[in-house]
């Protein structure tokens, strides 16, 4: 019964939005020929009953069986197709609107002009096109963000001037991949692409800032000999973020959640990559040294704290430029700014910019703005910054609108 309801709830939101909508249907296709009359009419339809399925399989079937990404399609389909409606609705309930209007006036109206009640009253075919075309629009760009924005690979360049840099660091290269999300890929060939380049920008080190998978770590394990190729002279670093715990999938007991994370740590083993796990490495030059102090993840609100920012900073002291390796950009405004001022760059990823927004010249929105202060790109306080990375993969949706994939290459500069 606690499965049924849900199902019955959204069974009939769909069914009250497609009647809705299919009155648009007949008014468009009224002068239609036969065939493709009838053929749109009862087309029209095929969508719902595949919703309606759907949404059985998926209350009561396991999508899960088939693949980790299975589920999520399902809902993207769902989400798409019915956004889609209602945007096209909210133009014919604008006709409907008017309507009305028409009617309560052609009640009281006592002149000698012409029944208001008549054709004028009939609903609008040129506002039905319009909700159709309305409809048409947002299901369109949804569908160009799967399959043109997921892995539309955009290398970003970004130069930091510190103050404290040793001149034997003067112009490191620092290359940042976040967000990963192996368990969302569906084109393996384009995340090669997006690799090599990675490879191709020639960083002198590699910073990863977590959301390896994101449920369970047998996600990664088709893509470990496509990112265990990301290699730099001064080594790959990485920490985990809020998805690699395994906090957001039902566990059959503890132990099984217990070596879940376990084999995570494992998988960036097999990917080459240097897991930070409240600690810190140095990058040395004769005498000059850099720390990497790499943070479990932390973050606001509802998200987990495993990390220990305290221990990770310990022994740090010594090295003349601090960089910090923490998924969530919440950290630092809450914790890192406040008790480390002398950390002077931190990583970050884990907003994905919403993967949708805008983005031109001065120019920068998106809904990712309204939860995060800091969601993408470089930012200053007094002598400490924050670069937010827009993410490498994608979750829940599998595409990016306005707001692609980044690669980032950051050059460290001494001012």
């Amino acid at each position: 019964m606690n499965r049924l309801l849900p199902v019955l709830i959204f069974t009939v939101f769909f069914l009250l939005v497609d009647l809705y909508l299919f009155q648009a249907v007949i008014n468009v296709s009224k002068s239609w020929s036969n065939t493709w009359r009838s053929a749109t009419r009862y087309g029209f339809w095929i969508p719902t009953v595949i919703s309606i399925l759907a949404l059985l399989w998926w209350a009561f079937g396991d999508p899960y069986r088939y693949s980790a990404g299975t589920r999520n399609w399902i809902i993207t389909g769902l989400v798409a197709t019915y956004f889609s409606k209602v945007f096209g609705i909210l133009f014919l309930f604008v006709d409907d609107l008017q309507r009305g209007f028409r009617w309560i006036v052609s009640l009281f109206y006592k002149g000698s002009t012409p029944d208001l009640t008549g054709d004028t009253i009939s609903r609008s075919e040129f506002l039905s096109k319009v909700a159709l075309a309305a409809t048409a629009i947002p299901f369109g760009t949804m569908t160009f963000g799967i399959i043109t924005g997921a892995h539309d690979y955009r290398v970003k360049r970004v130069t930091v001037d510190l103050p404290n840099l040793p001149k034997s660091f003067d112009g490191l290269t620092i290359g940042h991949v976040s967000d990963i999300h192996s368990g969302s890929f569906w084109n393996k060939t384009a995340v090669q692409g997006g690799v090599d380049m990675m490879l191709g920008e020639k960083p002198d080190v590699i910073f990863f800032t977590g959301d390896l998978v994101n449920n369970e770590t047998s996600e990664v394990k088709d893509y470990i000999p496509v990112f265990e190729r990301l290699k730099a002279p001064l080594g790959v670093y990485s920490v985990t973020g809020n998805h690699d715990y395994g906090d957001y999938k039902t566990w059959d007991s503890r132990e099984a959640k217990a070596k879940n994370f376990q084999d995570l740590i494992h998988a960036h083993k097999l990917l080459g990559f240097d897991l930070l796990m409240n600690e810190h490495k140095f990058l040395q030059q004769g005498n000059d040294k850099i720390a990497i102090i790499g943070n479990e993840n932390w973050g606001g609100g509802r998200f987990p704290k495993y990390g220990k920012l305290d221990q990770a900073y310990a022994g740090t002291e010594e090295a003349s430029v601090k960089l910090l390796l923490s998924h969530d950009p919440s950290h630092w405004d809450m914790q890192v700014r406040p008790t480390h001022p002398d950390i002077d760059l931190m990583f970050a990823g884990h907003t994905h910019g919403f993967q949708f927004g805008v983005e031109i010249g001065n120019i920068k929105w998106s809904p990712s703005q309204y939860v995060y202060k800091q969601w993408a790109g470089l930012y200053q306080e007094g002598n400490q910054y924050l670069y937010v990375n827009r993410g490498f993969g994608y979750l829940g949706y599998p595409g990016r609108i306005g707001m692609p994939p980044e690669l980032t290459i950051i050059k460290l500069k001494t001012s």
